[in-house]
């Protein structure tokens, strides 16, 4: 079973990893969980154009609840995936196009998907104000939701439900 992606084979989410990331990938996979940090850093200096190594990290870190962390490797991933889908580095600039395709695997979809990482990081790190902020790009690019942003959009109404006394 890859602990990353869920799945029994040796694919990661985010596209292909160079051989030596992947050793340290599957390295990380069998360690425990506090021996998982240093390898999946390690990977990401290795190979820091390697998206799947982003959501590695991220997914690891947001896990052990080390948001900080979980935020970081996220941020980066964020950025990596505009460079390489041809989005703008400002996440709030990025915009509903036709040349744009989110549905499609590849760095785009990535660069989605981690947009709803990151509101998932912002809400249970207790910032959601931030949450709501990125939730409301994400629904205007993925207005059909198939990111399964649905969830982390029920938590922050949950989340407000809460602290107003519901």
């Amino acid at each position: 079973m890859n602990l990353f992606t869920g799945t029994a084979s040796d694919e990661f989410f985010g596209g292909d990893v160079p051989a030596p990331v992947r050793d340290l990938l599957h390295q990380a996979a069998e360690a425990p969980a506090a021996e998982r940090s240093p390898l999946l850093w390690t990977a990401q200096a290795l190979a820091p154009g390697c998206l799947a190594i982003y959501y590695a990290l991220y997914k690891h870190h947001a896990g052990r609840r080390e948001f900080e962390l979980a935020e970081r490797a996220a941020w980066r991933g964020l950025q990596e995936a505009a460079g390489q889908g041809g989005l703008a580095q400002d996440w709030r600039a990025v915009m509903p196009a036709a040349h744009v395709d989110f549905s499609q695997d590849g760095p785009q979809r990535f660069w989605l998907f981690t947009l709803k990482a990151l509101s998932f990081i912002h809400l249970r790190s207790d910032r959601a104000d931030m949450a709501r902020e990125l939730l409301a790009k994400l629904h205007e690019l993925d207005p059909q939701a198939q990111t399964g942003s649905e969830v982390t959009m029920s938590l922050l109404h949950a989340a407000d439900a809460a602290r107003q006394g519901r």
